[in-house]
């Protein structure tokens, strides 16, 4: 089976894409989805991040999120350390979703190909970006935060130069009607590659 890898920074639209790719019938991983999933069900995990971060790490037996966010925002160790307990979990069940597939191709969506070196775990990559100052503007709306944040965010993950560099196609998301037609010009060269 054929996987596809989708990143982009955040705010460049990657949902958006993925919503075009899902209508062309082409199933869909959503890594960042399934980790949350997964850091809610997984007693082994829970253990651990509770053993990692101390009891704040879930409350009213849910993850909280907020507050693991403020403990790994500036220390890249406890990320790494949450990472490698959470990223094998993840890639067991991508592994078992795969299985069950039946398409040309699948479609993962990670956040942070390049930054965790990943990019070898793919036949393709696909990168999607947007002008700097929409993808702020996109995120301040999404989730009601300030542009500092959203900056801070930007800074710990690779410029979009440095992606594109890498990727096999790109989509430039400025907007809709640019970035579907882009995304159905990559689906049907993907179908030609892959059924020649």
């Amino acid at each position: 089976m054929v996987v596809v890898g989708l990143t982009g920074g955040i705010g460049s639209g990657k949902s958006t894409i993925l919503k075009c790719f899902k209508s062309y019938g082409i199933p869909v991983y959503i890594a960042d989805d399934e980790a949350k999933a997964l850091m809610n069900r997984s007693k082994v995990i829970r253990r651990k991040l509770i053993h990692l971060f101390g009891d704040k790490a879930y409350e009213n037996n849910v993850l909280n999120r907020p507050y693991l966010a403020s403990k790994i925002f500036n220390d890249k160790t406890l990320l790494s350390k949450m990472n490698a307990i959470v990223h094998p979990k993840v890639a067991a069940h991508f592994k078992q979703w795969l299985s069950k597939q039946d398409a040309a191709y699948v479609i993962k969506e990670v956040a942070i190909i390049f930054e965790n070196n990943l990019q070898n775990e793919y036949d393709y990559i696909i990168t999607v970006v947007a002008d700097k100052d929409l993808r702020i503007k996109r995120v301040m709306q999404r989730d009601g935060v300030s542009q500092e944040k959203v900056e801070a965010i930007m800074k710990n993950q690779w410029s979009d130069a440095d992606k594109i560099e890498k990727s096999d196609f790109v989509i430039v998301n400025n907007t809709l009607q640019e970035a579907r037609e882009q995304a159905e010009n990559i689906h049907n060269n993907l179908l030609k590659i892959l059924n020649p």
